[in-house]
């Protein structure tokens, strides 16, 4: 075999050599000197490698370059120099923001010879954020937000709004077009920034509003009295959202638990600073609040960044929540009926929480800045929480009883489920394959390229399987509606029949077992009847999914099938149509009278045959499938608790206030 087998080389007029290392002949090239190595100048390096910068070039990626501008203003709200900030999407993919805040400084740096406004636009770690005498926290912490901004965007604008005057200066890609100058006077204050990202980099431009608003009621939430506005201006009628939240986390909390039975009218609210020899004043406050429910709600943030990873700061707030609760439960009359500790999840089972702490300097892992590695911050936390809540507790000992009572119940839950768990992998050990007998599995056994239909009907279910290309799909039939996890435990739901199967067949666990990189198919597809059971069985499945396997809807492997509403046949040809419009525009394209064309409304799966349901659902050439995304957590809990909860109220608002959207659906 020649060294070049399997090789790709290019050949130049430099000597060229094969250099075996560990046995294996490379191809080398002489030439290799200074002249090829490359020196990134200004944002060059981020529009290279712009992954390293905000994590992604997909929708997040977007998202992430208005929540870099945004941060900045929320960083001088946290100084107390702003209360005031405006987000617009104005249409053609530009965004504009805007704060009331003191407003970047515009006068020539001493030691660089520009204004400090193209400093902090076109290079990388310059900013205020490095002097703390400037921002004592910040969210921003590498100097390379609204520089990134810039690198990433077609062009950008930046107007400052200082001392009576107007300053402005344009980049195109992150190139300044004129030096930063003085364009106009001004009785307000502020920055306004902005932006189009450019479309050579994201794999979209187009923002999500409900995903950009979750973000910025998170902030309003985490800094008291600061109003945020989002306005859509691509709508006719713009859309605007408004928050402004003067009770801080413990407003969150009660938001959070709005739809939801508390066990005590009023969040417990914890705070305090601890000082630390390096880092200075660490500031931390929390809200808890307990319901009748069987989930755990917590959000953890560290200078208003969502840490979604978690990180110290939250578990020195779980150890403290459960350390102090176990002291409690060791004084209560409820000991004699635990036989041991309650567990963390014990502790956590009904708990809505909300944490939050300001560090002067944090450490992030990478700059989307997911989870925080500052072990001092542990002890801090976990110290502050057993000193405040125990005071707390013992102070209102009817609040203690209700939280003790609950977390018993949650105790007893999860031995009963650790035995469901038990049995059941005594059972499939018995049986060597471990699936249900409902599943029709496919042969392929890389899960990245496997797809689990869940079909309602064993009439569907039966024409899926003999439609199904059996390599990659699998058919997984239901019967029946199955069980509502949003009012019951976990116990319950793993030793549910219908639900039983569903676990088995994704084989990753379920609840607090759940381990995505064991699932066995990456396309995981509900596919249900367009009528009202269908919808309510999507429902169920979507409400399971969300609470058992959070993962699994998280990373994008649960879908919904599309099945076609009419087939509509002439002339020995048939034709699909997926909603009323599709219908319209092929009758009038077929120019035929209506009583040569037959049009039949599918009202159900197994109306169709096997070829039908497998060309116009299930064919990943011609299907239509729709991924299911969690773009805003916060208005998804609230959803679930409004819909599948036992409160009937909220519920009958929702679909007042919702039916005029809802179409194709046959009653």
């Amino acid at each position: 075999m020649t060294p070049e087998a399997g090789l790709s080389v290019q050949r130049t007029a430099a000597l060229s050599y094969y250099l075996p290392v560990n046995g294996v002949q490379r191809y080398m090239n002489s030439s290799y000197s200074a002249q090829n190595i490359q020196v990134l100048k200004g944002l060059e390096a981020v529009r290279k490698r712009p992954g390293m910068y905000i994590g992604t070039t997909g929708i997040d990626g977007l998202h992430h370059l208005v929540f870099e501008v945004v941060d900045n203003s929320v960083d001088e709200a946290m100084q107390g120099f702003c209360d005031n900030i405006l987000v617009v999407l104005e249409g053609n993919d530009v965004v504009r923001v805007e704060d009331n805040g003191r407003g970047i400084p515009v006068d020539i740096h001493p030691t660089e010879g520009v204004s400090a406004l193209e400093l902090v636009m076109t290079r990388l770690h310059a900013g205020g954020k490095f002097d703390k005498n400037s921002y004592k926290v910040s969210g921003g912490l590498h100097g390379v937000g609204v520089s990134v901004v810039n690198a990433l965007s077609e062009w950008c604008e930046a107007l400052v709004h200082v001392n009576g005057k107007i300053y402005t200066q344009r980049y195109k890609v992150g190139i300044p077009e004129v030096p930063a100058r003085e364009t106009g006077s001004t009785e307000r204050r502020g920055t306004v920034i902005r932006f189009k990202a450019d479309a050579a980099i994201f794999e979209t431009t187009t923002y999500n509003f409900d995903a950009l608003s979750n973000r910025l009621r998170e902030l309003a939430f985490l800094n008291k009295g600061l109003k945020i506005t989002i306005r859509d201006e691509r709508l006719s009628i713009p859309k605007v959202h408004e928050f402004k939240f003067d009770g801080g986390v413990k407003s969150f909390v009660e938001y959070l638990n709005e739809h939801k039975t508390v066990l005590y009218k009023e969040p417990i609210f914890i705070a305090g600073t601890r000082e630390d020899p390096a880092q200075g004043a660490i500031e931390i406050e929390c809200a808890i609040q307990y319901n009748d429910g069987f989930n755990e709600i917590m959000y953890s943030f560290v200078n208003d960044i969502n840490t979604r990873e978690g990180g110290t700061h939250l578990v020195g707030f779980k150890s403290a929540l459960t350390r102090t609760l176990n002291e409690f439960l060791k004084k209560s009359k409820l000991a004699k009926k635990m036989e041991e500790n309650f567990s963390g999840d014990d502790v956590r089972e009904g708990l809505t929480a909300v944490l939050s702490v300001k560090v002067p300097n944090p450490q992030f892992e990478g700059q989307t800045k997911g989870k925080l590695g500052n072990s001092e911050v542990k002890g801090m936390v976990e110290s502050l929480v057993n000193e405040q809540l125990e005071v707390f507790l013992d102070q209102h000992p009817d609040v203690v009883n209700s939280i003790l009572e609950k977390i018993v119940l949650a105790a007893k839950a999860r031995i009963a489920a650790r035995a469901a768990r038990d049995a059941t992998r005594r059972k499939n050990a018995m049986d060597s394959a471990g699936l249900p007998g409902k599943l029709a599995d496919c042969s392929e056994k890389s899960p990245a390229l496997c797809e689990l239909f869940i079909v309602e009907g064993d009439s569907a279910g039966g024409s899926a399987k003999m439609g199904r290309n059996r390599q990659y799909q699998a058919i997984l039939s239901l019967f029946g509606k199955m069980l509502n996890v949003e009012k019951t435990r976990i116990e319950k739901v793993l030793t549910n029949e219908k639900l039983q199967p569903i676990i088995a067949s994704i084989g990753a666990g379920c609840g607090n077992d759940f381990n995505v990189a064991k699932i066995r198919y990456h396309k995981i597809i509900i596919m249900a009847d367009a009528d009202v059971d269908g919808s309510h069985i999507r429902t169920l499945l979507l409400t399971f999914f969300y609470r058992y396997m959070t993962e699994l809807v998280e990373r994008g492997h649960v879908y919904l099938a599309m099945p076609p509403l009419y087939k509509i046949s002439y002339e020995r040809k048939s034709f699909f149509a997926y909603d009323d419009a599709e219908k319209n525009r092929i009758l009038a394209e077929s120019g035929k009278d209506p009583e040569k064309v037959a049009v039949q409304r599918y009202k159900g799966l197994g109306e169709m045959n096997a070829g039908e349901l497998a060309d116009t659902t299930m064919d990943p050439a011609q299907r239509n499938i729709i991924q299911v995304h969690l773009d805003d957590a916060v208005e998804a809990e609230r959803i679930f608790s409004t819909l599948m909860g036992e409160h009937v109220a909220p519920r009958r608002e929702f679909i007042e206030e919702n039916a005029l959207l809802v179409s194709n659906l046959d009653i």
